[in-house]
């Protein structure tokens, strides 16, 4: 049995890979190179992707290709009408990042929400020490103990961010993109009243026909003036250009962002001209990734890997 992991940078290197060694030969590559992927993996019996495409271009010559392992929870890189007419199976994994993004969603509010950026460079610039009080004022923050927590996509991380949101005291309110989606612990409402009446608005959705460009110039313009928007679902789900017109004409308190539409950031991101951090921060997609989180990703990976050569079923995803 060859295994194959592909792209193992996308994990870090102080994971540790070592559980795959117990059910055959294990090949590693760091990096995906686009011309040499498909020879790479043209003998093997599993393999573990995280964003290559899966489709017949790559996998056309893998006579002995089974199973594919994702080391992710989306599986919009998969042609699945190719892969699912080979009889290759495929398994994802989920709930492993819900702690962490959970954890990272806060960290972002609480660096826009505080003026930590503001604070911490008035303090280390040297003001401070010439201060004649022992305090500051001049920018002002709010708690958000009685504020309305918006949140887009009430999953597994959408629950755990209400969860703490709740205990801060806030008031949490949810949109279902779906349309379908009930919950019995926090009330529903309809898209333009979580987009007026929120103080804080956090996206955690996945991206799809109906959550691409969600918010846009329309749904900025509902919103409240000081409130802050954050996005730990996918990139596209926010209109880039529309929100950054609005972070520079102050129309919206700031915005917080893990993610991106183009991702490394493209370098002509219009975001890049909000060069204030205390209306915006971003961070490089990392939001998923504390060092438990990604070894728990690869746990998981190999335990779809385990039952799937056991002939059980476990995490499977088709078309």
């Amino acid at each position: 049995m060859k295994i194959v992991f592909m792209e193992a940078d996308t994990l870090g290197k102080d994971v540790d890979l070592s559980a795959f060694d117990a059910y055959g030969e294990v090949v590693v590559y760091e990096k995906s190179v686009p011309e040499e992927n498909a020879a790479r993996i043209r003998d093997a019996d599993i393999i573990i992707v995280n964003k290559i495409q899966l489709n017949e271009t790559l996998l056309k010559d893998c006579a002995k290709l089974k199973f594919i392992a994702l080391t992710a929870t989306g599986t919009n890189n998969v042609d699945f009408a190719y892969v699912d007419g080979r009889g290759i199976r495929v398994a994802n994994v989920s709930g492993y990042s819900t702690d962490s993004v959970a954890q990272h969603t806060f960290a972002l509010l609480f660096y826009v929400y505080e003026k930590m950026h503001f604070y911490d460079h008035y303090v280390k610039s040297g003001e401070y020490v010439k201060c004649d009080i022992f305090s500051k004022f001049d920018v002002h923050f709010h708690e958000l103990a009685g504020k309305r927590f918006g949140i887009v996509g009430l999953g597994n991380i959408g629950r755990r961010v209400a969860g703490i949101a709740r205990a801060f005291g806030c008031d949490v309110v949810y949109y279902s993109t779906s349309g379908v989606h009930e919950d019995k612990e926090y009330r529903r409402v309809d898209k333009e009243t979580l987009f007026r009446e929120s103080d804080i608005i956090s996206i955690h959705a996945p991206l799809n026909g109906a959550t691409k460009d969600f918010v846009g110039e329309k749904e900025l313009s509902w919103m409240k003036k000081d409130a802050v928007l954050l996005n730990l679902g996918r990139g596209p789900i926010v209109n880039q250009k529309a929100l950054a017109k609005a972070l520079l004409e102050e129309r919206i308190g700031g915005a917080a962002l893990d993610v991106l539409t183009q991702e490394p950031m493209a370098a002509d991101n219009p975001l890049l001209a909000v060069q204030d951090s205390t209306r915006l921060i971003i961070t490089p997609h990392i939001a998923w990734a504390t060092t438990e989180a990604r070894q728990r990703c690869v746990d998981e990976v190999a335990l779809n890997v385990k039952a799937y050569l056991a002939g059980k079923e476990r995490n499977l995803v088709t078309g």
